[in-house]
């Protein structure tokens, strides 16, 4: 095991003198966080969307409509709802690009609603608005169910015999009842608890410490490929504690990467990581991780040139569906593919960190540890990393 340590230790002063690893380390990633977070602004602010609503009926299903269901919509401080006279001018301001929808409720809407009969709440969406448009449709589809649960209750109250008044009454008065709504756009744990200042540095750190992993594997094959390897391997020394001593240095050199990392972000840029020992854990794992996958990766290939070429393009693939660019919900479907990446786990564990404290993490941490122990234990079992 001494072998193994001095060779970490000697790897390790080896690539901090190294400038490209310096640039992917650390300043690669500061400089993109803080251009991410100027530009793109906070993943977790969701979405603007500007709705108006022509209440041509104004009876007491379309007066619970527009004041309770859309007053909760207003309420949101990324929604803004606006009356206008006629549905004419409804359509008017969506198709001039003035709103992203709009609700119409058309006369008789109440009485329909009243009486049992098929009611119509029309919404006119903009074409370059999909989204908005979109969650103006979930809203109506929403309170059109409650308007149907309604007309069922009073089907069901009059086909079990009971007593009660007239069944065009007692539906209106159902739907004037207040009711109960709130109105959010899709995200995920990660989305929604990382700011700005928080999620663009921990994104971009894990993003780059697959590369810091990369240039670590790298340093294994060029030393394979210029000889200076065989000098080692002909030391009164196992082959196996050579490959670990190797692959702990590359461990050390990410543990390094990543807590210049957080404290340089958390000093230059404003990043709340969370609780020091929750956040540790997260970093490790995903360093041993990282690790453990491009040396794997670079075990499997046939020649060294081929293996590098794979371990940049793992690296970028991970990054992209893993979420370091962009916030999950924005890949729509492929937010699916990130659960098989560990930079999703490790944004989701920071996610989880400071809304739960250090427990929340273990989840991600067994996760992360998980890809660990597979990768790196096949690399040591295989032991072709070092073969030369």
């Amino acid at each position: 095991m001494r072998v193994a340590f001095v060779i970490a230790g000697k790897d390790l002063r080896q690539q901090l003198r190294n400038h490209t690893m310096l640039l992917f380390a650390v300043v690669l990633p500061l400089g993109l966080a803080f251009l991410f977070s100027t530009v793109l602004g906070d993943p977790a602010a969701g979405f603007q969307a500007r709705y108006v609503v022509a209440d041509e009926d104004r009876g007491p299903a379309a007066t619970a409509f527009v004041d309770e269901v859309l007053g909760e919509v207003a309420a949101d401080s990324t929604f803004e709802v606006e009356r206008v006279g006629s549905a004419g001018e409804a359509v008017r301001l969506v198709d001039a690009g003035d709103a992203d929808a709009a609700f119409v409720v058309p006369a008789g809407f109440s009485a329909d609603v009243a009486g049992g009969r098929t009611a119509t709440l029309q919404v006119v969406g903009g074409a370059d608005s999909r989204i908005a448009a979109y969650v103006a449709r979930v809203i109506a589809d929403w309170y059109a169910t409650d308007v149907r649960s309604a007309q069922l209750a009073v089907a069901l109250t009059q086909a079990g015999g009971t007593v009660v008044d007239d069944p065009a009454q007692l539906a209106a008065r159902a739907q004037a009842e207040p009711v109960p709504l709130s109105v959010a756009t899709a995200a995920t744990a990660a989305d929604r608890a990382l700011d700005s200042r928080t999620y663009y540095p921990a994104g971009m750190a894990a993003f780059f410490l697959f590369f810091v992993a990369m240039l670590s594997v790298g340093g294994i094959l060029a030393e394979r490929g210029d000889r200076t390897l065989a000098r080692l391997l002909a030391a009164p020394a196992p082959r196996s504690a050579i490959l670990a001593g190797k692959l702990l240095g590359g461990v050390a050199i990410g543990v390094v990467a990543m807590s210049v990392l957080i404290g340089a972000s958390t000093l230059l840029l404003g990043a709340s990581w969370g609780p020091p020992l929750g956040v540790a854990a997260l970093a490790v794992a995903l360093v041993l991780a990282a690790t453990g996958l491009m040396a794997l990766v670079a075990t499997a290939a046939p020649s060294s040139e081929h293996a590098t070429g794979l371990m940049s393009g793992l690296a970028v693939l991970l990054g992209m569906f893993g979420g370091s660019f962009a916030p999950l919900a924005q890949l729509g479907g492929l937010a699916a593919v990130s659960y098989a990446t560990p930079h999703r786990w490790f944004l989701q564990g920071l996610s989880d960190l400071a809304s739960g404290g250090p427990v929340a993490v273990l989840g991600p941490v067994a996760v992360l540890l998980g890809v660990a122990a597979v990768s790196l234990g096949l690399t040591l079992r295989l032991g072709k990393l070092v073969a030369l």
